[in-house]
């Protein structure tokens, strides 16, 4: 399913911990990546496919500062990131280095990519912020990205925070972290979530007047008439 400008618009007036839920009850257990938080406060919520980075434990005859200038390279892959994109990086859980800094978050800016998700972490923390890249890691470490990694390939399945990420995946993310919706339910995850969210939304009214929670969340046939007759 392609993400279509209004799919975009409406993941993003959704939470993650809807979508969560949402996907849950689909038999998907494992969405919510583990390790990615926003690096900078107040970031806004991002939506779009993601195009995957791949990089494995360094081994010292590859993971070299030559293989920075290699077509096969983080340079490489900057350079083939479509706009509104949101590049996810699995890293296997390794978060001794950065695997980008200030240089390559503003490249990744400049080519309209909407944001940066990764288990591992960045570097140049401050420039990174610098460049308004919206950026979701485990946390900054200096050392350069070959002192602990190997970068392997761009646009083939990886694992995030114990989450398998495919190309064109569709990945939002919000102050609570980053969730992977599965390309091939798109449209019936957006639409449901959609649909909870503004059930949710009426619930909550419901509990500021005052409405004890049994029977109203979760709610029961009588509570779900009411919802509908009050909002249709």
């Amino acid at each position: 399913m392609t993400l279509t400008v209004e799919i975009r618009e409406t993941l993003a007036q959704v939470t993650t911990a809807t979508l969560t839920t949402v996907l849950l009850k689909k038999g998907l257990r494992k969405t919510w990546m583990r390790g990615p938080r926003p690096l900078r406060t107040g970031q806004r919520r991002v939506v779009g496919p993601a195009f995957t980075l791949r990089f494995i434990p360094a081994r010292e005859d590859l993971a070299t500062p030559e293989s920075w200038s290699s077509p096969r390279s983080t340079r490489g892959a900057i350079e083939a990131m479509p706009e509104g994109c949101v590049v996810v990086a699995g890293t296997e859980g390794i978060v001794e280095a950065g695997i980008f800094g200030d240089i390559l978050c503003a490249r990744m800016a400049k080519r309209g990519v909407a944001a940066l998700i990764t288990e591992g972490a960045v570097r140049d923390g401050a420039g990174v912020r610098g460049t308004n890249l919206p950026v979701w890691c485990s946390g900054e470490a200096a050392p350069p990205s070959v002192a602990a990694l190997t970068f392997v390939n761009w646009q083939e399945p990886v694992g995030c925070g114990g989450v398998a990420v495919f190309p064109d995946d569709v990945v939002v993310a919000d102050d609570d972290g980053a969730v992977l919706v599965p390309a091939g339910i798109l449209a019936e995850v957006t639409r449901e979530a959609a649909a909870q969210e503004k059930l949710e939304g009426w619930i909550m009214n419901e509990v500021e007047k005052g409405l004890p929670l049994p029977g109203l969340y979760p709610p029961n046939a009588e509570t779900k008439a009411r919802f509908e007759r009050e909002t249709s």
